[in-house]
């Protein structure tokens, strides 16, 4: 009985695959609404304000980072907990998907990016400052301030546990 359950739970893991194509499709229509965005930024371009170009590139580049955080963390998943993409990449020649997907270097890679999207949209507040109310701008700092702490947090605690790929191959190459 322990056995079959064993199985059963292992095999479970296998209903991620539905997660991850559905942030495959999510992705897919977020890139839509990206193409629709870099159009209208585009065909603007020579009508805006320096303030609005800037506001325009800075909202480009947040997309880009979510974008790229999403796949980061269905790549990482599904590595992790699904099945390896070590071979598949091998034989695509992408040999670098399966590298620095463990665990705690997608902590501190999901930190940064969640630090930097938080840093674009303080930015964002900064060049429109007078159509936010203080406390607004108020709240925005104290959420930053909380992520970069909490990255920073994850970054010390990752540093003491030696989890990390690249610590590793430190300490196996100091040995």
């Amino acid at each position: 009985m322990q056995r079959i359950l064993d199985k059963t739970i292992l095999a479970s893991r296998h209903i991620l695959v539905v997660f991850y194509i559905g942030l495959a499709v999510a992705l897919a229509c977020y890139a839509a609404r990206f193409a629709s965005k870099v159009w209208k930024f585009g065909s603007n371009v020579f009508q805006m304000e320096d303030n609005d170009l800037l506001l325009g590139i800075l909202y480009l580049l947040d997309s880009t980072l979510v974008a790229s955080l999403v796949v980061m963390v269905a790549i990482a998943s599904y590595d992790n907990l699904v099945s390896r993409l070590a071979e598949d990449a091998r034989e695509e020649g992408l040999e670098w998907v399966a590298r620095g997907v463990d665990p705690g270097n997608l902590k501190i890679k999901l930190a940064t990016a969640i630090v930097a999207i938080s840093s674009i949209h303080l930015l964002q507040i900064f060049l429109k400052v007078e159509v936010y109310s203080d406390r607004e701008i108020q709240w925005g700092l104290a959420i930053h301030a909380l992520f970069l702490g909490g990255g920073i947090a994850l970054a010390i605690m990752d540093r003491l546990e030696g989890t990390t790929k690249a610590l590793k191959k430190g300490d196996d190459a100091a040995k």
